[in-house]
């Protein structure tokens, strides 16, 4: 699909319930990646001490149809890269004109000099009761958060979203 001016609606899922849809601009879709860019689509300021997603702030977003998890870079109004918050979640579906993404709880930031890279929500995760439910995608989940922590840690990490 090359509609660069295509728009989408992104539904992010989790437990069986849209937490947030918001429209983005497709920008690439090769078939199994999906590349779309959005402004910050949260109420107000969110504050995770190590970095704040605000009004204004762009998001590039990277999904994959046969990966389990999303790519966000985060940047700021002016441009400046904050750095990327990235989502496990179940490959990404697009039916139409709707992309949806089912979150799984874990997640993983890396700061824009590669410095501060931490995983996310691994309380939430097992609270989630998903590795009594699905053991195979309870078990996916951690690969994919293992997996971005190892990118996330090298110097190629950008070359995942090339």
């Amino acid at each position: 699909m090359s509609a660069k001016s295509a728009e989408l609606s992104v539904a992010l899922v989790k437990a069986g319930r849209t937490k947030i849809r918001y429209a983005a601009a497709l920008l690439h879709d090769d078939g199994t990646r999906l590349a779309v860019r959005a402004p910050w689509a949260g109420d107000g300021v969110r504050d995770f001490g190590f970095v704040r997603f605000e009004a204004g702030d762009v998001f590039t977003e990277y999904f994959w149809r046969d990966r389990w998890y999303a790519v966000k870079e985060v940047r700021t109004a002016a441009g400046v890269l904050k750095g990327w918050y990235c989502d496990v979640t179940r490959p990404a579906v697009l039916t139409g004109n709707e992309l949806v993404v089912e979150d799984l709880d874990l997640d993983l930031w890396r700061s824009a000099d590669g410095t501060d890279v931490r995983r996310l929500d691994e309380d939430e995760f097992a609270e989630s009761g998903l590795a009594d439910r699905d053991p195979g995608a309870a078990a996916a989940a951690v690969a994919a958060l293992d997996e971005l922590e190892r990118l996330a840690r090298g110097d190629d990490f950008t070359a995942l979203l090339a």
